[in-house]
């Protein structure tokens, strides 16, 4: 099997298409997330790996946006990832001398009050990646410049590690999508992923979508706005909730959205992460 993933080697993606596919899998690196869904649209790759949600940025807005405007692929599975970010620098810099940190924007959120604490006149440059940007460092001739990254992509590309444990929480996950031409059977532990949008500027009209899954006892798990990119104040609420969409509560749970909802897109149904695994581990 064939998992295409957000690459290099190295980045938080990989460890989730490892998770999800095994290291016997054929991993495939993309150079960005649209290359990503179309390895799998054209089957150069069976799965797609995508970042979906950090417990502590929120929505990753760019993979969001692919599924709602962009593609049909489904849902077929779910992979929660621990994020230990650390600062790498070429072999003898010192951290008194760094003058810029490059790294995922996502990375760089998610280590805000480190760099502000430590790095306060540093220069925060964006990459595609935080392999990337760790390879970049690794091989570079800069002493100024460092990377935050996770550490097997240190181990991979070389590098100094001057600072570990840098995100602002310990508790840092990741939520990652697999994305396929189908979606999962039910397994009788599953979630639903489906994106809604209505025409109606009106009161009300967000509670009349969201009433029938307080009447169906369907917990929802996730609310997540994103814009249209059509008109301004127009949007799509994505949702993620308990339950397969073949389950009976909840194939008529959809028919009655569908009826009130302008569109209705199923992105598709996948077994639940057990995220709870967890705790012991982030607690520690």
């Amino acid at each position: 099997m064939t998992v295409a993933y957000l690459g290099p080697r190295g980045t938080n993606s990989e460890e989730a298409a490892l998770l999800y596919a095994g290291s016997e899998a054929e991993l495939e690196p993309f150079s960005g997330m649209p290359e990503v869904i179309k390895a799998v649209e054209s089957g150069a790759a069976r799965a797609g790996v995508l970042p979906v949600e950090n417990s502590i940025e929120g929505p990753v807005s760019v993979s969001l946006d692919l599924l709602i405007q962009t593609s049909n692929l489904k849902l077929c599975h779910e992979v929660v990832v621990p994020i230990r970010h650390v600062l790498v620098a070429k072999e003898g810099a010192r951290p008194e001398g760094i003058r810029r940190v490059m790294s995922h924007p996502q990375a760089l959120a998610q280590c805000r009050l480190f760099l502000e604490r430590e790095f306060p006149q540093a220069e925060q440059v964006a990459r595609m990646s935080t392999g990337g940007s760790v390879q970049e460092v690794a091989r570079g001739g800069d002493l100024t410049v460092a990377a935050i990254g996770p550490e097997r992509a240190q181990h991979l590309y070389g590098g100094e590690v001057i600072a570990r444990d840098i995100q602002d929480a310990r508790s840092n996950l990741t939520r990652f999508m697999v994305l396929a031409h189908e979606d999962a059977e039910p397994t009788g532990d599953d979630k639903t992923f489906i994106a809604l949008k209505t025409d109606k500027d009106e009161p009300g009209s967000l509670f009349r979508m969201l009433e029938p899954f307080a009447k169906a006892g369907i917990q929802l798990t996730n609310v997540v706005t994103r814009p249209t990119k059509g008109w301004l104040g127009e949007y799509v609420f994505l949702l993620d909730f308990q339950g397969h969409r073949k389950d009976p509560v909840v194939a008529k749970l959809l028919d009655d959205v569908r009826e009130i909802a302008d569109e209705l897109k199923i992105i598709g149904s996948c077994p639940r992460f057990p995220v709870e695994q967890y705790r012991d581990l982030l607690a520690g």
